[in-house]
């Protein structure tokens, strides 16, 4: 639908890495709020260790993949407005996995998954209706389906955070009037 070639092999490709991305960013919420109570709760510390671990861990992947000698060739290397940049684009990585790691924290990995895709698939949608392109039906039906989807989910734990609030709110009248009567 999109183009390109729409070889079988390419599609099962295709869904295999989308459904394995898709599994690693489950996995990664899940550890992340698994994995908080072992930094005592501090995001920025998790933070720490994250980038510590991607940063030793790209070392090798750099050197397993002869890039370093790419690396060296890369004309602009010693530019200071390339460091700039990487630099700039370093700190919103650093504040995006921040403000993840706090989503997860607040609510659940579940939550924080489905708040993504549903920020993903609107961020998809305005760049196809900002640069005019033109979609299939099924496109904007999967489109819509997702962001249905995700407010339904929205809808529901709003509901059950009232119950919540509305139960807390009970027991706290019921102790009030205990306390009153001794």
């Amino acid at each position: 639908q999109e183009g390109g070639s729409k070889t079988t092999a390419n599609l099962f490709l295709g869904v295999f890495f989308g459904i394995l991305a898709s599994l690693c960013v489950s996995l990664n919420a899940i550890y992340t709020k698994k994995i908080l109570p072992h930094v005592d709760g501090n995001l920025w510390r998790l933070t720490l260790y994250n980038n510590l671990n991607a940063t030793i861990i790209f070392i090798p992947l750099l050197l397993l993949n002869n890039e370093l000698a790419a690396l060296f060739k890369f004309p602009k290397l010693w530019s200071l407005y390339f460091w700039f940049m990487l630099i700039v684009s370093g700190l919103f990585g650093v504040a995006i996995g921040f403000v993840s790691g706090l989503q997860i924290k607040i609510t659940s990995p579940l939550t924080h998954n489905i708040s993504g895709t549903a920020k993903a698939c609107f961020q998809t949608i305005i760049a196809v209706s900002v640069t005019g392109d033109v979609k299939t039906t099924l496109w904007w039906f999967s489109n819509m389906l997702v962001l249905g989807g995700s407010a339904s989910y929205t809808y529901v734990k709003r509901l059950e955070m009232k119950l919540d609030t509305s139960e807390t709110n009970r027991k706290g009248d019921t102790n009030d009037e205990r306390s009153n009567i001794v």
